[in-house]
């Protein structure tokens, strides 16, 4: 997404925050005022005279965006310079604008956003949105930014609540608007319990990472160039420069470190009273730092190396590039589920494919079995008439063989009965003729019969094999299905393993809580001892001060034992009595600091009892 497209998308909700009618046209009053502050905050010349002459031939009433966005890519977009403003002060004027028209939070409500969190979030839904208005969020990237949120905050993510809020149909029909997003945060219910200053560094944090391109900032120690003296910086890591300064607030950069493809980072020993150290080569210099620990190290080293590879691949933001592969994830996710759907629909036109031919089969079978009767009682019908023909041959031979032995014994009487008798049999002969004619239709017709099975067996061997193929997809479904249930075991398994850890995790926190109560107790108590020893310290301090008397310089001792009429009271530059003072100041500070403070540390009570000890001393030193 260059910054065309970035200045567009916030621009949009400034023109549709001037459409107060709804009808998608704006006056052009409206606009020069627009396009006035735009010029401003993007730091170009504004022409007042141009956008009038833009619409010369049109009428006075309002614009519409369609007409706009010609004027807006000449005489201001195309301007435009990388560097040259900031992209804030942009997002800023088109959040003004479109705040007071659509944002309205409920007034009653503690769990509302502050107005600087809400225009940070705006920000992040306009760089997480889809390229295409009305602007929308998909559920996908909504709960990869809460998810950012939570992670900030170190809580995890309520996925009910966003579930449920998912599953409204205007949501899953349109996406997320910026509007019910905000809705949804100021709604409380996914930052349930915890404080609002929390979630407004969650937010700043992923703002300044997401939008500000942070890759990662922190406290470093760093090794100075000239004077070679180690010092705390407060570092800022970007894709091409390496920022460091003196406090956390980034107001006074002491230096930037531009990283290029020939920059390249090395861990080093530790050395010079630091630890966990690594350094930062350029072509002109390099850079000795120190982290507080080796996951900070190791953290650090790999973000600056991350760095390098942004620059050298010429990109300029991390999260448009991973933003760039979640939405080709997406759309690989959606062609596979098509491809699936696909699949299924072949599946299912197989079956019924399957099913189709195996109705045809069976009407197949049933004809081949009606086929079959019928042959069979054409055969019984043909046998029958062979059998009674065969009879009738019979009967006719044996009166043939009668007649001719009738014929025989009357041979030359009957000359003509056996003439008759030889016709007869030529007859005979015609009709064992036409009964091997129709033997041979039989045969030919059991031929047929043979043509037919073939036929028959030929379609039962290519159902078999389309039955084999579609036993082999099945299987490659079978096993696909398996393996996904493979991996939703292991996924099962690592969030198993993920909340034992947890649950050990809180265990260690019960525990260092508990020790952390113990010492507080200890703590108490020693600061009871040492105020019951003030007590006594002060008391034997009275009881000597009655008991002794300083003798100064130049006094005589009175011969008198019993009266005490000759004593004199000692001046300010007695040293004795400045020391009686001065342990009196030291109990009575050390006093106050004990009733002042809720809960001390040993350190506390250690120094305590060094102004009890030097008080005791002081007294003692008395002469």
């Amino acid at each position: 997404m260059d910054l065309r497209s970035e200045l567009l998308k916030s621009i949009w909700y400034g023109f549709t925050a001037l459409d107060v009618e709804k009808s998608g046209k704006v006056s052009k009053s409206q606009l020069k005022v627009l396009s006035h502050n735009l010029c401003t905050v993007l730091a170009i010349p504004h022409d007042p005279v141009a956008l009038e002459e833009h619409f010369r031939d049109d009428d006075d009433g309002p614009v519409s965006s369609q007409g706009y966005m010609p004027y807006l890519n000449k005489y201001i977009l195309d301007k435009v310079e990388d560097g040259c403003f900031v992209k804030e002060q942009v997002d800023e004027l088109c959040w003004t604008l479109t705040a007071k028209k659509n944002y309205k939070p409920e007034k009653d409500n503690k769990n509302n956003l502050p107005g600087k969190d809400a225009f940070r979030l705006w920000c992040l839904f306009n760089f997480l949105s889809e390229d295409k208005y009305p602007l929308v969020m998909v559920p996908d990237e909504v709960e990869y930014l809460l998810k950012k949120m939570c992670m900030a905050m170190s809580v995890e993510l309520n996925c009910v609540e966003l579930e449920d809020f998912i599953s409204q149909d205007a949501v899953q029909q349109n996406g997320f608007t910026v509007w019910s997003f905000l809705e949804m945060m100021n709604s409380g219910k996914l930052t349930r319990g915890i404080n609002q200053e929390i979630t407004s560094m969650a937010i700043e944090e992923v703002y300044r990472e997401i939008v500000g391109d942070v890759l990662k900032e922190g406290y470093l120690w760093k090794k100075g160039q000239l004077r070679r003296n180690w010092k705390e910086r407060w570092f800022t890591l970007r894709p091409s420069i390496l920022s460091y300064y003196t406090t956390e607030e980034r107001k006074d950069c002491q230096g930037n470190i531009p990283l290029d493809k020939n920059c390249f980072v090395d861990v080093l020993p530790d050395r010079d009273g630091k630890r966990c150290m690594f350094c930062l080569k350029t072509l002109s210099k390099t850079y000795e730092m120190s982290a507080s620990d080796t996951k900070q190290r190791q953290e650090w080293t790999a973000a600056i190396q991350t760095a390098i590879r942004l620059h050298s691949e010429g990109k300029t933001s991390l999260h448009k590039d991973l933003k760039l592969k979640r939405r080709e994830q997406r759309e690989q996710r959606e062609r596979r589920r098509l491809a699936k759907e696909e699949e299924l629909q072949r599946l299912r036109a197989l079956q019924e494919e399957k099913e189709r031919k195996l109705a045809e089969l069976e009407l197949l079978k049933e004809a081949q079995r009606q086929a079959q009767a019928l042959l069979e009682h054409d055969e019984l019908r043909r046998r029958k008439q062979h059998e009674e023909m065969q009879a009738a041959l019979e009967v006719q031979l044996r009166e043939a063989e009668e007649s001719r032995a009738s014929m025989q014994a009357e041979m030359v009487l009957k000359e003509e009965e056996a003439a008759r008798q030889r016709k007869r049999i030529k007859e005979l002969e015609a009709m064992q003729e036409s009964l091997e004619e129709a033997l041979q239709q039989e045969i030919k017709a059991r031929q047929d019969e043979e043509v037919f099975r073939y036929a028959q067996t030929g379609l039962l061997t290519e159902e078999e094999e389309k039955m084999k193929a579609l036993m082999a997809l099945q299987e490659e479904q079978e096993e696909y299905i398996l393996k996904t249930q493979r991996e939703k075991q292991e996924l099962r398994q690592e969030m198993e393993n993920k909340s034992r850890a947890l649950e050990e995790a809180q265990r260690q926190l019960e525990e260092v809580r508990a020790n952390r109560y113990r010492v507080d107790q200890d703590v108490v108590a020693a600061q009871r001892k040492l105020r019951q020893a003030s007590t006594n310290v002060k008391h034997w301090n009275v009881q000597m001060n009655r008991l002794m008397r300083p003798i100064g310089p130049g006094e005589k001792r009175s011969s008198g034992g019993g009266s005490f009429s000759s004593f004199q009271i000692p001046t300010q530059r007695d040293p004795g009595l400045r020391l009686r003072q001065k342990s009196e100041d030291h109990d009575e500070e050390s006093k106050e600091n004990v009733d002042n403070s809720s809960t001390g540390s040993g350190c506390e009570g250690e120094r305590g009892e060094r102004r009890l000890s030097h008080a005791s001393n002081g007294d003692m030193d008395i002469p």
